[in-house]
């Protein structure tokens, strides 16, 4: 139903099944979201590829050591509620340690960056 919890749920799954990489059916949106977590270091490469005559998204998985790099995911806005940030309410996740995404009109941003490009926006996901 919902695309970006689908999204970040097989991330996760493929994390604690240790996988190598996971496939995700494509669009842009995913693709804008693959690579903020790749800047900010959560998952490898992304790359666009075929698979059956259809567009999906690669999505390398990270790990230290044996220890996945993402273990929790939680949806903050949905498609019944959505939740918008200012950037004085934006905070860091976990004492700086997870990560907030967040859909700002530059585009999709981490927490960092859209406090240093002084923007806030509809808060998507958190994970750590």
């Amino acid at each position: 139903m919902d695309p970006i919890a689908n999204m970040i749920i097989m991330i996760k799954n493929g994390n604690a099944a240790g996988q190598e990489s996971v496939f995700l059916p494509y669009s842009k949106m995913k693709a804008a979201i693959a690579e903020c977590l790749k800047k900010e270091g959560y998952v490898g490469e992304v790359a666009k590829k075929t698979k059956k005559n259809r567009s999906v998204l690669e999505v390398k998985l990270v790990y230290e050591g044996k220890i996945p790099k993402i273990t929790h995911a939680e949806r903050i806005s949905k498609q019944s509620k959505r939740v918008y940030f200012g950037v004085k309410e934006l905070y860091p996740v976990r004492g700086g340690n997870g990560l907030l995404v967040l859909s700002t009109p530059k585009g999709i941003l981490g927490g960092k960056d859209a406090r240093k490009e002084h923007v806030g926006g509809e808060a998507l996901f958190k994970l750590w």
